[in-house]
């Protein structure tokens, strides 16, 4: 709809008129930037009418009026005496409908919340009623030729020497740690107290983070290099000082690729101790034996492997068929869904069977380009949705229950434990997301032509994470989010 046109709503049906289920309402709707439309709603007297003599009807049901029973009180005087009441209750019908009408009408398609100030508004007692507000819409856009495309695709067996160091990384989740009387190296963990300067001046005090001795360390806005080179030989009671820089795109605008001075400070020192493949681990994974043990990691192994592939093709593919998408955002939605971006992204990673510290990893990688990452992201999910729509691709509950069960394997913790905090933390709405939109990729791959390529080796996770951020800013995580403790109780 172009800029200032107005639509008037469908009459609708006969019965729909008798009925008064739909108003006889007229839009005028207005491009105001990138993805967002001015709205202005006339509501006509006749059906503010209808709708306040329903409010009326209602109110006299129930309503309790000193000397007259309940429903024998006259008309004028429950207007009379009910006047706040009935205005808004006339008034959240008239928004309601209106807003329902104006979706079911398909002039706009909606992403937010429309932005009204429900307080400032007033039904009038005589003549029409009109209200305005703001929205983010969907981008309008053509899909690009999806049926002729080339892409890349890494391939290749999975060799004993992956397998073997996929299966020593899920031990190593699984382990638990010792304190150690010896000087830390490689694969240690470390308990440190780490503090932040900038300019000298203390900025942040981290105390008794749980970090391993890896080539690299993330922190949400940040990445120190060399972290196993820094403390290794360290002993309890030692400090260890480093430069780092804040990430271009940390939310703390005045701290962008400033220079901090990081201070660790070691407290202990702990090695893993692998678990042993006894009964009692192989009965908390659910597993008979260590053959069955052996047979669900190689099908983890070959998710990843397929995860990492679905990304490759993904990103080819994905720029494809955003070559033409030029259409801006808006920041405010972009600011809006960063945090959904990422949540989606790690959940991917989390049913793939990847270990918590990869990713964590991932996730401070993402946060410090979160802003680039979600705006590509939005315009990825755009596409996949209006093709998932348009070719008839959705996701349904055996869809969404073979995802918690490998989710629950990986965990080694019960599927309703699962499913209760991915209700809880508000992730099951992501998870049906992720997987319409993995169905929209996977029914795009079928249309492509594939060029088959060398994929990448499995190796074992060299990055630690440190779930804070520099500037601290950032509070929580969202793999902590799905990963805490949780009451034991059914969704």
């Amino acid at each position: 709809m172009s800029e200032g046109e107005a639509a008037t709503a469908d009459p609708g049906t006969e019965a729909d008129d008798q009925n008064g289920s739909r108003l006889n309402l007229n839009f005028e709707i207005s491009d105001v930037g990138p993805c967002r439309r001015h709205v202005v709603v006339t509501v006509p007297e006749a059906d503010i009418a209808a709708i306040r003599g329903e409010a009326i009807d209602e109110l006299s049901e129930k309503a309790e009026v000193p000397g007259f029973r309940i429903g024998r009180a006259p008309r004028p005087l429950l207007e009379k005496r009910f006047r706040e009441e009935i205005a808004g209750d006339v008034k959240q019908k008239v928004l309601l409908q209106s807003l329902e009408q104006l979706s079911d009408d398909g002039n706009i398609d909606p992403i937010t919340q429309p932005e009204i100030n429900v307080e400032s508004l007033d039904i009038p007692e005589s003549g029409d009623f009109r209200f305005e507000f703001d929205v983010e819409v969907r981008p309008e856009f053509d899909l690009p030729d999806y049926t002729s495309l080339t892409i890349e695709r890494p391939a290749g067996d999975v060799t004993e020497e992956e397998f073997q160091a996929f299966r020593n990384q899920f031990l190593a989740s699984h382990a638990e740690r010792r304190p150690v009387d010896r000087e830390a190296q490689r694969g240690d963990f470390v308990v440190c107290d780490v503090t932040f300067r900038h300019n000298g001046k203390e900025i942040r005090r981290a105390e008794s983070l749980s970090l391993q001795l890896q080539p690299e360390l993330r922190f949400q806005d940040s990445v120190l290099k060399g972290f196993d080179e820094l403390l290794a030989g360290a002993r309890p009671g030692e400090s260890r000082t480093v430069g780092l820089t804040v990430s271009l795109q940390s939310p703390v605008v005045e701290m962008r690729g400033e220079t901090v001075e990081a201070e660790f400070t070691v407290k202990d020192v702990q090695e893993q101790i692998l678990p042993t493949l006894d009964r009692e681990f192989l009965d908390r994974l659910d597993c008979e034996n260590e053959e069955e043990f052996d047979e669900r990691l190689r099908d983890a192994l070959h998710r990843q492997i397929e995860y990492q592939q679905r990304q490759k093709t993904r990103q080819q593919l994905l720029e494809k068929i955003t070559e033409s998408a030029d259409w801006d955002l808006p920041e405010s939605l972009v600011q809006q869904q960063t945090e959904n971006a990422l949540r989606r992204e790690i959940l991917e990673m989390s049913q793939a069977g990847f270990p918590q510290e990869h990713i964590l990893a991932r996730e401070n990688e993402i946060r410090q380009n979160a802003i680039d990452n979600t705006r590509q992201a939005l315009k990825e999910h755009f596409i996949l949705d209006r093709i998932a729509a348009a070719e008839g691709i959705d996701c349904t509950p055996n869809d969404i229950e073979e995802e918690l069960l490998m989710m629950a394997f990986q965990t080694g913790e019960s599927l309703r434990r699962i499913r209760a905090r991915m209700v809880k933390s508000g992730m099951m709405d992501n998870l049906e997301a992720q997987l319409r939109e993995r169905k929209a990729i996977d029914f795009l791959l079928e249309k492509v032509s594939f060029k088959d390529v060398p994929r990448e080796p499995f190796v074992e996770n060299d990055v630690a994470t440190a779930p804070i951020a520099i500037c601290g800013n950032i509070t929580t995580t969202e793999v902590a989010d799905m990963s805490g403790e949780e009451d034991d109780t059914d969704a």
